[in-house]
């Protein structure tokens, strides 16, 4: 898209800006709105890091992958379509877009925040723009990933990259990269499993995050730590014991060995270990999506009960609730610390004494 500056003024006051984002979600279940969307996300060289020449791994995308994928994907996409409600839509937009309002309360009028998506709309480019349209000086970006990965959080900052390589002005920028032991984080998926349990008993609680290729952990990703970290400090707020959680991966996508064990392989061998009532939490996702509503709640569930398991319930991400926004909404503050800077008295002074400086007189 066309950048178009800001009416901008010497003086003006200071405005803060936040621009949260995920990961993004096709338009719709159809295989042709899939399609675009996966070659967009498995375009990114920092999701598939392919051992060899990017041409070939394009040509295996739109030769292979993407004449196969699309559809299993929008038939796995359209059993969860308006799952949370009449005409929602995507689960993880209509969440994500209560979030952005939910975060703009919390803030206050002295704060603009926009909401973005790393692949698909609305974009990160259109999501800077609107903030620096708004007068926006200073931006906090945050990724909706508790555990920093190459593959998520800094793809998002290599996208924010790009967009201001092309501006001439650029705002204070400040960068969360992760959360994933912060004590209100811990505590918010600590009463989301609490407030499940008062409901459905306390059982076998599985932690399951989304997955990265081993090869990604022996390359220096910390990923892999601070997911067991997070489990670990929710483990201990909850005074489990070691035989009663323990954390696994999903969404394995290839064939190298990605990181273990594997939540579906995990499901099947808990029963004959016995282990007949599970609870699931995924706490990696900022906002349930395919890969929690459909991948866990109904995939992962069916191979748990086949197995011979008896009870299973998946815990919902903390999506929109009170907890999760007063987070974010710390975690923003935190990082802004600093940015305030006092508004001149005259907001045309600045312009006045550019006006009057010598290099700007007609000789």
């Amino acid at each position: 898209m066309e950048y178009k500056s800001p009416n901008y003024q010497h003086g003006d006051s200071r405005k803060k800006g936040v621009l949260m984002v995920n990961l993004g979600t096709p338009e719709a279940p159809t295989k042709a709105a899939l399609k675009k969307y996966l070659r967009t996300f498995l375009s990114d060289p920092r999701v598939v890091e392919f051992q060899g020449p990017r041409w070939l791994w394009l040509l295996i995308l739109n030769a292979v992958i993407l004449n196969i994928r699309p559809k299993k994907s929008a038939a796995a996409y359209a059993g969860i379509w308006d799952e949370l409600g009449r005409g929602t839509g995507s689960p993880l937009m209509h969440i994500s877009q209560l979030q952005h309002q939910a975060l703009r309360q919390e803030l206050g009028d002295d704060t603009l925040v926009e909401l973005a998506m790393r692949y698909g709309e609305p974009s990160i480019e259109a999501g800077l723009d609107k903030l620096q349209q708004q007068g926006a000086q200073s931006v906090v970006i945050l990724p909706l990933y508790p555990q920093y990965s190459a593959s998520t959080v800094a793809s998002i900052f290599d996208d924010v990259s790009r967009v201001y390589q092309q501006r001439r002005w650029l705002p204070d920028i400040r960068f969360i990269s992760h959360y994933h032991d912060h004590n209100l984080y811990i505590e918010a998926l600590a009463q989301s499993v609490i407030a499940h349990q008062k409901q459905h008993g306390k059982q076998f609680l599985l932690m399951s995050f989304h997955g990265i290729p081993l090869r990604y952990l022996h390359n220096g990703d910390p990923y892999h730590c601070e997911c067991h970290k997070t489990g670990r400090l929710l483990a201990e707020r909850l005074q489990l014991r070691e035989d009663e959680y323990q954390v696994s991966f999903q969404s394995i996508f290839g064939r190298e060995p990605w990181l273990k064990p594997y939540t579906d392989a995990t499901l099947k061998a808990l029963p004959d270990k016995s282990v007949k009532q599970v609870q699931v939490i995924c706490p990696g996702f900022a906002a349930d999506c395919l890969e929690t509503l459909e991948e866990i709640a109904i995939e992962n569930r069916d191979y748990f009960i086949n197995a011979g398991g008896e009870t299973f319930s998946y815990i919902p991400a903390l999506n929109d609730s009170r907890a999760h926004i007063h987070l974010l909404a710390e975690l923003i503050k935190q990082q802004s610390q600093g940015l305030d800077i006092p508004v001149p008295q005259s907001p045309n002074k600045t312009a006045e004494r550019f006006q009057q400086h010598p290099y700007n007189q007609k000789t």
